[in-house]
């Protein structure tokens, strides 16, 4: 074994000894993060499109709301666990159309790494809010229009809730 790969499995060993932590997959994850950013900075400069000095505060609301909605559309709904599918595992529903999901460990450290970014709001929220910025400045226009429309659908689904909590407390009135 080189000395590099020996420098690396004990540096895995002891960060984490007990546990399996896919610090390569974790590396590559940052590294394709890391390029898809200047990816688009290289497209923004080769365009020639303007870099607002400040984003307008509505905007950032907006793609706020829509960053929220799109994570937790790729990363819970039922309907998009087909793209989750190579990397995570059915656990169990939860409710609002929604599961939950077991990140696959089979030995690969990519594997590992994109089933926890994939299964996660919060850590797949970088790379989405990353997307719908770069949008803003390409090609604002559109992104509006679909952070608009990700937005309305963030806000139909606290309604949504809001009225089952309503139904349900009445229907709670009802038996008194």
């Amino acid at each position: 074994m080189s000395d590099l790969k020996q420098k690396v499995a004990r540096l895995r060993q002891a960060y984490a000894p007990h546990e399996h932590r896919p610090l390569g997959g974790y590396l590559a994850a940052m590294g394709t993060y890391a390029g898809v950013t200047a990816a688009i900075a290289g497209l923004v400069r080769v365009t020639g499109r303007p870099v607002p000095e400040r984003p307008a505060p509505a905007d950032v609301v907006l793609l706020a709301v829509a960053t929220h909605k799109l994570s937790r559309l790729l990363s819970k709904d039922a309907v998009t666990s087909p793209l989750r599918a190579p990397f995570t595992r059915y656990d169990r529903p939860i409710g609002s159309g929604e599961v939950m999901e077991q990140v696959r460990d089979s030995g690969s450290s990519a594997r590992h790494a994109i089933g926890e970014l994939l299964s996660c709001p919060f850590c797949l929220a970088v790379w989405v809010a990353t997307g719908l910025t770069g949008g803003l400045v390409l090609v604002p226009r559109l992104t509006r229009l679909v952070a608009t429309a990700l937005t309305a659908v963030a806000a139909s689904d606290f309604l949504q809730m809001a009225y089952a909590v309503a139904q349900q407390a009445a229907e709670g009135d009802d038996e008194d």
